[in-house]
């Protein structure tokens, strides 16, 4: 028989052996064999918590800690921590967490920290110049603004706080482009639609869009101290569920801190540009987009897409059903939109649609971000989390 496995303290484990089979043979050091396997997960990890983490995220299981005679995966990890030779460099890290930190921070531009307000410089520069055109230079205003928009945007999202490095799911630009072109003119068309129209243009609400643009300079704030707030919890805690417990409330008080920001711009914005705040339909948008950010950052992109799929199919009905109720025999399609705009106004439609988002999205979000796995490094190769779920 072998010896029983050891904590990183020295003493034996008093959790009693199970009864599944080892997953070795008794010739062969289990844990040792599991570090080999996780070689790059034990080396670079500052913290017995980062293994814990990476281990859940490659599919190690209870099942499989108490196969090399763990209670949970925590304590298997504590062990694979301990037999790691520190180097210097994690010494470092782990007596002067800020420093070691610094040393490998990258510096910051003037460009850089320019970078995030951009977008709402430039859609505001446009509409400075927009009352001063008309005809063609109108137009080529209104092009060239939003295509500057858009790339100006799109660099946002590839660096800095809100950069991911996992990529969107495929359809998600587009949807996203969907509700900002919605919270453009969507109010408008129903406000069309509902009077017999459409007949004729109408303006755009630009306030809110420009309050959403400008809410990524404090949404990269949230989502910066969400994580540096996640990675001192993850070296903090003692168990993986101690971690979750102190992340959610976390992520809900930053969450809230965002959305407070943003009705303050909007009412600003609208103040300025003499229209409407929109502080439930842009709101709720600007809610949306940020938790849909925040799972296409921790891999989550498919649960993105289907929250904002959802948004853009509740506006979409909406509409049709007020043009489907022109058919004959079918006035009663209208009586939903009709009894919810008569509440709230034409911007209770993106408003339900976009709550139902978040609120679908929120309920998988937290869970899913008060997962210790969440915040692990790597990424685990196809054969290792095939090989630990064999066993």
């Amino acid at each position: 028989m072998s010896s029983p496995t050891r904590t990183p303290t020295g003493t034996a484990d008093d959790t009693p052996a199970p009864q599944e089979p080892e997953p070795m043979s008794s010739a062969v050091d289990p844990v040792k064999s599991l570090m080999l396997i996780h070689h790059d997960l034990c080396a670079d990890a500052v913290d017995p918590l980062e293994i814990a983490a990476g281990l859940e995220a490659r599919g190690v299981t209870e099942r499989t800690a108490r196969a090399y005679r763990h209670r949970d995966v925590f304590a298997l990890a504590e062990e694979m921590y301990a037999r790691v030779p520190h180097t210097e460099d994690h010494a470092a890290a782990e007596l002067h967490p800020p420093a070691a930190a610094a040393r490998t921070r990258a510096p910051r531009t003037p460009a850089r920290l320019l970078l995030l307000p951009l977008p709402a410089l430039l859609a505001a520069a446009g509409l400075a110049a927009w009352p001063h055109t008309a005809g063609r230079p109108r137009l080529a205003l209104a092009v060239g603004t939003g295509a500057a928009v858009l790339l100006a945007l799109r660099a946002c999202l590839r660096r800095g706080p809100l950069g991911s490095r996992f990529p969107a799911a495929p359809g998600t630009a587009a949807y996203v482009l969907l509700l900002l072109a919605a919270a453009l003119y969507g109010e408008g068309l129903i406000s069309q639609a509902l009077s017999g129209g459409p007949d004729g243009a109408w303006a755009p609400r630009t306030a809110p869009l420009l309050a959403l643009l400008a809410s990524l300079v404090p949404a990269a704030a949230c989502v910066r101290a969400f994580r540096r707030g996640a990675r001192r919890r993850l070296g903090s805690s003692r168990s993986l569920d101690d971690f979750a417990a102190s992340v959610w409330p976390l992520l809900l008080a930053l969450f809230a801190l965002y959305l407070c920001t943003l009705w303050g711009l909007l009412g600003v914005s609208a103040a300025t540009l003499h229209q409407a705040t929109g502080l439930l339909s842009a709101g709720s948008l600007g809610a949306l987009l940020l938790l849909a950010r925040l799972m296409v950052q921790h891999g989550r992109a498919e649960a993105a897409r289907t929250a904002l799929l959802i948004a853009c199919a509740g506006q979409f009905l909406a509409l049709a059903s007020l043009f489907a109720s022109r058919l004959p025999g079918a006035a009663a399609l209208a009586t939903p939109v009709e009894r919810l705009t008569a509440l709230g106004g034409t911007g209770a439609v993106p408003a339900l649609a976009c709550s139902l988002a978040v609120l679908t999205l929120l309920v998988r979000t937290v869970p899913a971000l008060s997962r210790a796995s969440a915040y692990a490094r790597s990424a685990a190769p196809a054969d290792a989390c095939a090989r630990e779920e064999l066993r």
